[in-house]
């Protein structure tokens, strides 16, 4: 999400800053911090898709915090690859700070947060959301306003979302029957022909 809004930056939305919420698994906020890409331990949360030590997207801001030096960060990418982590350089994590600005949340912070928007708002967030909310109010007033990008459905997480506010989620009423529905399955062979003419079959219907 956060590289998604650098891109649409550079292409004109006025967007002042950017900023990258983290939960517990915090590794890019402490990049931002420190200067140094370091992986430690995964910790499982409540908020998986946060539950990382090497994003595919960081190396993109790399690209254009290194100048579009392809060379640099294949170099640093090793460095990831052979030792755990690397330092960045000082220019790069000036560029990096420069465009955005990061925070962290607690497996608690976030289920206090999923709680407090419910009381204040009657809104039901996502674990994921509930990061992004919780780092935003974090930010400070400014008169530009803050938009948190929702992640997903909060009952797509009905067991976290009822653990911090006391109630289960329900579906979508547009998918209120899903667990009803009949599956359908399209079985196709680990042939890339065969996909290619399953993708132009399908584009025909």
């Amino acid at each position: 999400d956060i590289f998604a809004g650098y891109i649409a930056k550079r292409m004109g939305l006025p967007i002042e800053r950017l900023v990258v919420a983290t939960n517990q698994n915090d590794i890019l906020h402490r990049t931002l911090e420190s200067g140094a890409y370091t992986k430690e331990g995964v910790t499982p949360t409540i908020s998986p898709s946060m539950d990382i030590q090497v994003s595919s997207n960081f190396e993109r801001a790399l690209f254009e915090a290194y100048g579009r030096d392809g060379g640099a960060v294949a170099q640093l990418m090793s460095e990831l690859k052979d030792s755990g982590g690397f330092p960045v350089s000082q220019g790069a994590i000036d560029v990096l700070r420069d465009i955005y600005g990061s925070g962290r949340a607690s497996e608690a912070e976030t289920s206090v947060t999923i709680a407090a928007m419910l009381e204040r708002t009657g809104e039901v967030l996502c674990p994921h959301t509930a990061v992004g909310v919780k780092v935003a109010e974090e930010q400070g007033l400014s008169a530009t306003p803050m938009i948190t990008l929702a992640t997903a459905h909060a009952a797509k997480f009905p067991d976290a979302v009822e653990a911090a506010t006391g109630v289960r989620p329900p579906l979508p009423n547009r998918m209120g029957d899903l667990y009803q529905r009949s599956e359908r399955v399209t079985r196709v062979g680990n042939d890339l022909g065969e996909i290619e003419a399953l993708i132009r079959k399908m584009r025909a219907t």
